[in-house]
């Protein structure tokens, strides 16, 4: 019976041309290669032009207009930006490669594009990555580097733009946005106009009292 069902396992896994992929626990990279590689489809929040999935273990703290904070079971605050305005605009990669850097690179997978940079501060790894017209920066310690960087390739290959109210909400008011300045593909280092500022990080108003939350009890937040 065993031998049965394996059998019919892999002939489903063959028919339907899936892989079962496993993550590496210490090689973000390989892990990176993995997820942006796949198409995915999978949405839970939801907003004016855009939506995209929030991994499980993560949750919202706050969100502003393109701007969100989310929260992971580690503790680690990720700030992230949606640019609408960029992908309307459908603006071009800059991004150079800073060779002082703990780790950085340009990233192109299909159709999506960006660069991910990790730099050391103290104890802390400071982590920018864009991807899909969207950036996320987080600091995190040295045992949380694998996952957070998963945490966020998931989130943002998820992102995925309706370009008709997109369109409504930015196309009528295009004088408004003329002077838009913050340009995602250049690094906190270059342009010192991070999404992210330190005193943000460590004063977020985090809806835990200062503790780490239970994994076993983390859930998504609803948004309003």
């Amino acid at each position: 019976m065993k031998k049965r069902l394996v059998l019919l396992s892999i002939l489903l896994l063959f028919v339907s041309g899936c892989s079962i992929k496993k993550l590496s626990t210490t090689d973000f990279v390989e892990n990176m290669d993995i997820i942006l590689s796949e198409d995915a489809k999978l949405a839970n929040s939801y907003f004016d032009g855009y939506k995209y999935y929030v991994p499980s273990g993560m949750r919202f703290v706050n969100k502003d207009d393109y701007n969100a904070l989310l929260l992971d079971k580690n503790g680690n605050n990720y700030y992230l930006y949606v640019d609408a305005i960029g992908y309307y605009h459908k603006s071009k990669n800059t991004y150079k490669v800073d060779k002082d850097a703990y780790y950085s690179e340009k990233l192109k997978y299909g159709k999506k594009n960006g660069y991910i940079e990790i730099n050391e501060y103290d104890d802390d790894y400071f982590v920018e990555m864009v991807f899909n017209y969207c950036k996320i920066e987080v600091y995190t310690p040295k045992k949380y580097l694998v996952s957070t960087i998963d945490n966020i390739c998931y989130l943002l290959r998820s992102v995925d733009f309706n370009k008709k109210i997109l369109e409504s909400l930015i196309g009528e008011n295009v004088l408004d946005y003329k002077e838009e300045s913050f340009n995602i593909f250049e690094s906190q280092a270059e342009n010192n106009k991070s999404v992210l500022k330190f005193e943000d990080w460590q004063n977020a108003e985090i809806e835990n009292n200062g503790h780490i939350p239970d994994e076993d009890n983390f859930e998504l937040n609803d948004m309003d």
